[in-house]
């Protein structure tokens, strides 16, 4: 053991006054601890820490409003009107991206293509919202349609992005085409957050996935499915209001 090696075990031993002192003093400079406020200073603090997270989020807004949303439109093939995104998406390959009417995008959005085939393509339909931290791999095709709502932390991939075969992902080899499938997520569908969806999966219209589910099936329309792997919990799951009175038994 070195000398600063034996000096530290002793500090966090304290065999000594002297080294549970200097203890002491380290645990106070690694984890400083402030006053409490009085109680006069709080409507004082509140207006000041308002005031922070205010000037944070106009400056925010600002730099997406003239700087971000226009760069993130100039890379897209298609935008529809009124795009909103929590700040720039980071968009790797060559995809081609087409997004419709009011689109909500969050922050630390990432679009990723390898490039495995010509002209991969990412689609976000009308009212879509990808949330934070939401990363899509398309190395085919992703479709997103109308009125989806993806949560945070979610992964979309059509790829495995590597071969099945041990000795060819060795040699760093891309999949084979077969195994690159088209990813869809149908109109009114909702996606749990920290969920991933694999390569070849529909996800049927106004299906709800839960949370860090993992999807490598398709999921039927109007059914809620979780689970790693996910499966159907219960089916004929949020239909439309309007579905619901029209089967409703009228009364007696």
């Amino acid at each position: 053991m070195g000398v600063l090696d034996g000096f530290i075990h002793k500090l966090k031993q304290g065999e000594t006054p002297f080294f549970r002192t200097l203890g002491r003093i380290a645990r106070w400079f690694l984890r400083p601890t402030a006053p409490r406020v009085p109680d006069a200073l709080r409507p004082l603090g509140r207006l000041v820490y308002g005031a922070h997270y205010s000037a944070i989020d106009l400056f925010r807004a600002i730099v997406n409003l003239f700087y971000s949303n226009p760069l993130f439109q100039s890379r897209c093939k298609t935008v529809g009107r009124n795009l909103s995104i929590g700040n720039l998406p980071y968009v790797q390959g060559l995809v081609e991206i087409e997004i419709g009417d009011s689109v909500l995008l969050g922050g630390n959005v990432m679009i990723l293509s390898p490039n495995r085939l010509p002209a991969p393509k990412l689609v976000l339909g009308n009212h879509s919202e990808l949330n934070w931290n939401v990363q899509i791999n398309v190395s085919r095709e992703v479709v997103i349609e109308d009125y989806v709502r993806v949560s945070y932390d979610c992964r979309i991939s059509d790829s495995d992005g590597h071969p099945r075969q041990a000795d060819l992902r060795a040699q760093d080899l891309p999949p084979s085409p077969r195994d690159i499938r088209p990813v869809r997520l149908c109109r009114y569908a909702w996606i749990g957050n920290g969920t991933h969806i694999l390569k070849g999966v529909t996800i049927g219209e106004g299906a709800v996935v839960g949370a860090n589910s993992v999807v490598i099936s398709d999921i039927p329309p109007y059914s809620l499915a979780m689970g790693n792997p996910a499966e159907v919990i219960l089916p004929n799951y949020g239909k439309p209001s309007k579905a619901k009175k029209e089967n409703a038994v009228p009364p007696a």
